[in-house]
């Protein structure tokens, strides 16, 4: 009898047990999860989309940039690349420019479809590396990771890969195809890096672009340690700090802070006042850009100082000059006019850098390829387009085009 009863009174606590467990809170369940098996509980983030949201630009200048200009630009940055060693940086950047849908006609230049292939599939990426080589995908218990460093077989930056294929227009369901010969898909990406975001980290660029294009109209989630996460504290933490402290001469924080503010417009992901810090920054931006721009039209690495920049020019090297000028008319194409300097000024930055672009060899090309395919990013905006879109209708008018160098390789 009493072992009846003892049992009986067991049953009913379990049964207590899992109806407190049914009804307790996103928080308490997670929580108890954690102490239960010892391990991080991820909450789950609900992704509103499968195709990425693209942030148009906002002009078009032939003018500024014609339709010459822009295809002879365009060809400079093909991405022309080697097989044997391919670093997954200049595929990241070939395909943010060109997105995934890129076609050409000339031999040895890679599709978007190829240049998504490296990236999300291990067997292609070892047509260019050995199995003892660092992979660039990394099959973890909680989700797919990036790996992300110093060596060449691998991305440079924190969620740069995610940032890149996002802007490239890959689907959420793309297959994913991992070293462990696990098949995943592009979302287990993005939860690993809604999982082991910290907003501490030196670099915030490439996630702010990501999570935006992706989890909008969103405004606020927990990562894997508990913490709220918003875009207001993604926002903050980019104006933060020295400007040209950022990656690309700070650049890269100006780029995202205007894809959060033309976010904000559409899906209101900001609270008012941080939106409004957000456009104070741009604006103080703007200005510091007007006042430091050199006479031929291109700008230094240290925008920054603005007039002061002028008064003591630093010895650039000329990536340092295309980093600086390129980025800059790139985050310009989307902001709004009240966030420009005068007109004449870009004007004068998109023909020095035109000029520059067409100049270089294409080994000069390939040796700074990550800093020239913002050019074409850039000016492809200001011709509300992009590049693959233009470079389609173009090979259409024009089959046999090609574009020779002032300068020819060495």
């Amino acid at each position: 009898m009493n072992s009846k009863i003892f049992f009986s009174v067991q049953v009913v606590f379990v049964l207590g047990l899992l109806v407190a467990f049914t009804l307790a809170s996103p928080e308490a369940k997670r929580t108890l999860k954690q102490e239960v098996t010892g391990k991080s509980v991820m909450t789950s983030v609900e992704i509103p989309r499968t195709e990425p949201l693209r942030i148009e630009p906002l002009y078009d200048r032939p003018e500024m940039v014609s339709d010459e200009d822009l295809a002879a630009v365009l060809w400079q940055v093909r991405p022309k690349f080697e097989r044997v060693g391919l670093r997954p940086n200049l595929v990241e950047h070939a395909i943010r420019t060109w997105s995934v849908d890129a076609t050409f006609k000339n031999s040895g230049v890679l599709s978007g479809k190829e240049l998504q292939g490296f990236l999300l599939d291990h067997s292609t990426f070892l047509l260019s590396w050995d199995e003892q080589t660092q992979p660039l995908l990394q099959d973890r218990n909680s989700g797919v990771g990036v790996n992300w460093g110093r060596t060449r077989s691998i991305s440079v930056h924190h969620d740069h890969m995610l940032a890149c294929i996002t802007e490239a227009g890959a689907s959420l369901d793309e297959p994913v195809f991992l070293p462990t010969q696990r098949q995943a898909t592009l979302r287990n990406i993005v939860e690993e890096s809604l999982r082991d975001f910290q907003l501490d980290e030196r670099e915030a660029e490439w996630t702010a672009m990501a999570f935006g294009l992706w989890l909008s109209p969103t405004k606020q989630w927990r990562s894997a340690d508990g913490r709220m996460m918003s875009f207001d504290l993604l926002a903050q933490r980019l104006i933060r700090g020295r400007l040209e402290k950022g990656v690309c001469s700070g650049t890269h924080r100006v780029y995202s802070l205007i894809l959060l503010w033309r976010l904000d417009e559409e899906f209101d992901i900001l609270s008012d006042p941080v939106q409004k810090k957000v456009y104070d920054h741009l604006a103080y931006v703007r200005d510091l850009i007007t006042a430091s721009q050199f006479e031929d039209g291109h700008w230094p690495s240290n925008w920054d100082q603005g007039a002061d920049a002028l008064i003591d020019p630093r010895d650039d090297e000329l990536k340092d000059t295309v980093i600086a000028t390129g980025h800059h008319l790139e985050w310009l194409a989307l902001a709004p006019q009240e966030l420009h300097p005068p007109r004449e000024q870009i004007e004068k930055a998109a023909q020095w850098i035109i000029k520059t672009t067409k100049e270089q060899s294409d080994q000069e090309i390939f040796q700074r390829y990550t800093f020239f395919s913002h050019v074409g990013s850039a000016l492809a905006l200001w011709r509300n387009t992009h590049p693959s879109d233009f470079w389609k209708q173009w090979q259409q008018k024009h089959p046999d085009y090609s574009f020779k160098s002032a300068k020819p390789s060495q």
